[in-house]
């Protein structure tokens, strides 16, 4: 069954995210391919980081955990403060809480793009996660974006989430569900595509060294690809509210209606 919307399916931006982001990365590996050879290969590139602050996507995209734990009023005769005797005398007064700081490792998969005669890399696309889009690996982002427009490469950056906070800023994009920039080696400026959530996914130009002509990636073709393939349909409740943040009252009501649709459309079996 295919995705009930014609762009991005935000439902997809759950718990699901972490299966979507690496699947969404190998299918575009494989769609350049044929493309790119045999001057260039396209290569996923996993980088694994800690997300420091995981307390805004607990029931989002982690499962609900214990975060704060209530400990109880204790007092031993001879009183233990951290698992360590304490010597004799007034007994420690016994914190009201136990904060629990849970240390996720996630792991970010990108698609690099190198030249076969000299193995250097050409194109980075790089796929946004949420810990990509908070403090503090928005920065570490940032400082890795700085560092490859620095040697040359190109940035083809896909961001199909709408929380959190976009790494590029600028009063000229608009208020937009996901968006998707380029930024071409030695340029100055940065290509923007800001896509709503009732908008198709564009097909999109990578670049890659001169005199050879961009080729081309069908980032909607992508999506539903890996939608088909993965039957996100049974796992995905679509009764529910989609994942944070909040819709518009428009955008809502637009959901419903694609959702609606979808489920009153004959069921076709292959033969």
């Amino acid at each position: 069954m295919p995705s009930p919307f014609p762009g991005m399916d935000p439902y997809l931006e759950g718990y699901v995210w972490p299966d979507v982001h690496h699947s969404l990365a190998t299918q575009i590996r494989d769609q350049l391919t044929p493309r790119l050879r045999p001057r260039y290969v396209a290569r996923i590139e996993i980088q694994m980081v800690v997300d420091e602050t995981p307390q805004s996507e607990i029931g989002i995209l982690y499962p609900d955990v214990e975060i704060v734990r209530s400990q109880r009023r204790l007092f031993p005769p001879r009183p233990a403060y951290g698992g360590l005797l304490v010597a004799e005398g007034p007994a420690p007064t016994a914190a009201s809480l136990l904060v629990q700081m849970p240390e996720i490792e996630v792991r970010l998969a990108s698609v690099e793009i190198y030249d076969t005669a000299q193995n250097q890399l050409v194109t980075a696309i790089e796929i946004l996660s949420p810990v990509n889009k908070r403090e503090p690996g928005l920065s570490k982002y940032r400082a890795k974006w700085r560092e490859l427009r620095g040697t040359g490469v190109h940035i083809l950056e896909i961001d199909l989430l709408r929380r959190g906070q976009r790494p590029l800023r600028h009063t000229r994009i608009p208020d937009c569900h996901y968006c998707v920039t380029l930024s071409r080696a030695h340029s100055s400026g940065v290509h923007v595509w800001a896509i709503q959530l009732h908008e198709r996914l564009p097909i999109l130009p990578v670049p890659l060294r001169p005199p050879d002509a961009d080729i081309t990636l069908d980032l909607g073709l992508a999506v539903q690809g890996i939608y088909d393939r993965a039957a996100y349909d049974l796992s995905i409740d679509y009764a529910a509210p989609p994942p944070p943040p909040e819709l518009s009252a428009d955008d809502l009501a637009w959901l419903r209606r694609q959702i609606q649709s979808a489920n009153s459309a004959p069921t076709v079996f292959p033969t």
